[in-house]
């Protein structure tokens, strides 16, 4: 079984597990592509060691990119910015690495602690 991602207009709408010959047969007439993603597939990296698919695995509300033949989270803030190679997204600042845990702030650009 493999998963499929059906994009409209680059937002996946929904996400289902078919088998490949499925789509042999399968007759959508609704706008759209349907395009095969990786569940095992996270920031380019196959979790398996098998070859990644598509950058990450494509969820509802998802956005694709053609040019980079990849799945992405919308952006979560306007600070943050894609990482084309990974295509996830980066904090202008990197996550204190101090075992505490901390939320972004997006007024100050910064972490703060979650006390």
């Amino acid at each position: 079984m493999a998963h499929y991602a059906k994009v409209v207009d680059g937002i996946v709408d929904k996400v289902i597990t078919a088998d490949t010959s499925f789509f042999n047969t399968f007759i959508d007439t609704s706008p759209g592509k349907w395009i095969q993603t990786s569940y095992n597939t996270h920031g380019g990296v196959h979790t398996l060691g098998e070859t990644p698919l598509r950058k990450n695995y494509a969820g509802e509300g998802y956005l694709y990119s053609r040019e980079l033949d990849a799945f992405y989270q919308p952006q979560p803030y306007s600070s943050w910015t894609l990482n084309e190679t990974t295509c996830l997204w980066e904090a202008p600042v990197a996550y204190p690495d101090d075992e505490k845990y901390y939320e972004w702030d997006e007024a100050t650009t910064n972490w703060t602690e979650i006390e």
